[in-house]
């Protein structure tokens, strides 16, 4: 009742525990809650959910964070909950029949088993619509949580501007170490000419045959692999060609076309011009895939 403060009953939600959450909100489920954390209020939702809504949000949640620990969950817009790690990352609202799941950033992540099945004629949201009985597979939707986080990338800092990325030798971008799928997207777009559209098609093939894919740029090539395995493919930009290197090449059958002083690399030169056989590229990669791949400084 107004007036007369109830005792807050102890509770702990170990989804909330040990997230970072935001403590104001702009509105709350309920009258009373201003103040509570964020983390607390989607515990809130859940619960007035019931049913299967509230058990597709709880689990939704939780694929979320186990996604991405470093996640902060808040609390916006008439009560959504909403997670962010350098900006939204998804929203999760519940309507009467259907739970949906919107990436704010969405059109720009790989959606290799394409998950997405709303909002899909925007140029930057994608949405997942999850109706009852419906199970969205937790491996996939992982990885969309995590190329989303990648793609959103560090902070900017106040005033910065984009510089324009510097081309090496031979036209091949300079990029700055790191994981991810962001890295990797700013080194193909840094690609010159022809060489763009190339980098965009192998991206987009091994993604779609491999949609657990690793991703990386090192030594200023974009590195696919798997989660401790390695390795398994690179490509790096050279004047007049995109070399891709197999890096477990010599087991892959057929053998691919250009030898390496290394005896298990092989390499697949692709000039302009060239056709690029997706068929044959995508048994290529999916045999790779499925190899232990190179670890940088262990011996092969």
């Amino acid at each position: 009742m107004p007036g007369k403060a109830k005792p807050k009953a102890k509770r702990t939600s170990r989804a909330s525990k040990p997230r970072k959450s935001a403590t104001k909100s702009k509105s709350t489920p309920k009258a009373g809650a201003p103040g509570k954390p964020a983390s607390r209020l989607i515990d809130q939702r859940i619960r007035d959910l019931g049913g299967w809504r509230g058990q597709t949000l709880a689990r939704m949640r939780a694929l979320i964070l186990e996604a991405d620990p470093e996640m902060t969950e808040e609390w916006k817009w008439m009560g959504t909950p909403v997670w962010s790690h350098h900006g939204i990352v998804c929203t999760g609202e519940a309507y009467t029949k259907v739970v949906k799941l919107t990436f704010a950033r969405g059109a720009g992540i790989p959606d290799p088993l394409r998950l997405f099945n709303s909002s899909l004629e925007g140029n930057t949201r994608r949405a997942i619509d999850i109706h009852e009985g419906e199970k969205v597979p937790a491996g996939a939707f992982k990885g969309l949580v995590k190329a989303a986080v990648a793609r959103n990338g560090p902070p900017a800092k106040p005033g910065a501007k984009a510089r324009p990325v510097k081309l090496l030798a031979g036209g091949n971008p300079q990029i700055a170490k790191a994981d991810g799928d962001a890295p990797v997207q700013a080194y193909i777009a840094a690609m010159p000419g022809w060489k763009r559209d190339l980098g965009k098609r192998l991206d987009a093939l091994i993604v779609r045959n491999v949609p657990n894919v690793r991703k990386a740029v090192k030594w200023n090539s974009p590195l696919y692999g798997i989660e401790g395995q390695g390795w398994f493919l690179g490509f790096h930009t050279f004047t007049h060609y995109v070399k891709v290197t197999l890096f477990r090449g010599a087991s892959l059958r057929p053998v691919p076309p250009v030898a390496s002083k290394h005896p298990e690399v092989r390499y697949i030169d692709i000039h302009e011009g060239d056709e690029l056989d997706e068929a044959q590229m995508a048994t290529w990669v999916k045999q790779a895939a499925a190899l232990p791949g190179w670890v940088p400084g262990r011996p092969s």
